[in-house]
């Protein structure tokens, strides 16, 4: 687990480069969700780049594609595709765009209208269980995102088809680009909320890929019906001036800042392993 921590720094990192170089991106909540990616990409899924054309791999879906960043970070380290390719984020005619794009490998789906990732999700996992497939698929999506009405329609149908491979994970920092999500969109039922409909409710520190490894190991045991984890999270999580600001949504860098977040990342890393 040390060496998985340490190496969602490394990642806070180049997704940190990418951003700078490329002057665009969603940097706060990629900050937040890459451990929920790494956890996912190195210990739970069963997906690589050999697997991206098995009918067998575990699907995917960044429904929260605002963060791609992050996700292009995890493929890249993983081998989908060469980590150079990463030099040409939000370049001209790069296909490293500002949100996920199936023209790149490794991603199952165009992301990044809110709220579509998570019904797209209950409907591989019902073609998976009508196939009597042996997959499990992930949605993981912003809590923001859970304003959008067709999130709840997606819900509904994973309980109601008793979708016990899907598993969907809401990175929980609890910042939108508005605003707080209590002042914009107040969530604070959310277990009773996805209960309400027949999932399984699950917590985990979403900043914490033990905490997290433990939750989905949880999920993989629920029979009859599909699990959502909460995962409390930090939005700009590694870096202390991005911590819980709203302002990190969406920003670009200073070389001041970017010079100061890399010291700060590379300390994290280092500190990982003692």
């Amino acid at each position: 687990m040390e060496n998985l921590t340490a190496k969602s720094f490394e990642l806070r990192k180049e997704v940190l480069d990418m951003i700078y170089r490329g002057k665009c991106g969603h940097i706060g909540g990629d900050f937040s969700v890459i451990d929920i990616l790494v956890t996912l990409y190195y210990k739970q899924m069963n997906i690589s780049p050999k697997l991206v054309n098995d009918p067998d791999r575990d699907r995917f879906i960044l429904s929260k594609g605002h963060s791609v960043e992050a996700l292009y970070a995890v493929l890249a380290d993983r081998g989908f595709f060469p980590k150079e390719d990463l030099l040409t984020y939000s370049k001209y005619q790069s296909k490293y765009i500002g949100h996920p794009n199936n023209k790149v490998n490794g991603i199952e789906m165009n992301t990044g209208s809110l709220g579509h990732g998570l019904s797209v999700a209950v409907g591989m996992a019902l073609a998976g269980k009508m196939d009597k497939a042996s997959y499990r698929v992930y949605a993981v999506m912003g809590d923001g995102e859970l304003a959008e009405g067709s999130v709840w329609e997606g819900v509904m149908a994973g309980g109601h088809y008793r979708l016990d491979h899907l598993c969907a994970v809401v990175d929980r920092n609890r910042l939108q680009i508005s605003g707080s999500t209590q002042e914009v969109m107040s969530q604070d039922s959310l277990d009773e909320r996805w209960a309400s409909f027949g999932w399984n409710v699950l917590h985990a520190a979403g900043n914490d890929i033990e905490s997290l490894d433990m939750a989905f190991d949880r999920a993989k045991t629920v029979k009859g019906k599909p699990t959502v984890i909460i995962a409390d999270t930090i939005k700009g999580c590694g870096v202390s001036f991005m911590e819980n600001s709203v302002s990190w949504h969406h920003k670009v860098l200073s070389e001041e800042e970017y010079q100061k977040a890399a010291v700060e990342l590379k300390e994290r890393r280092r500190a990982s392993y003692e």
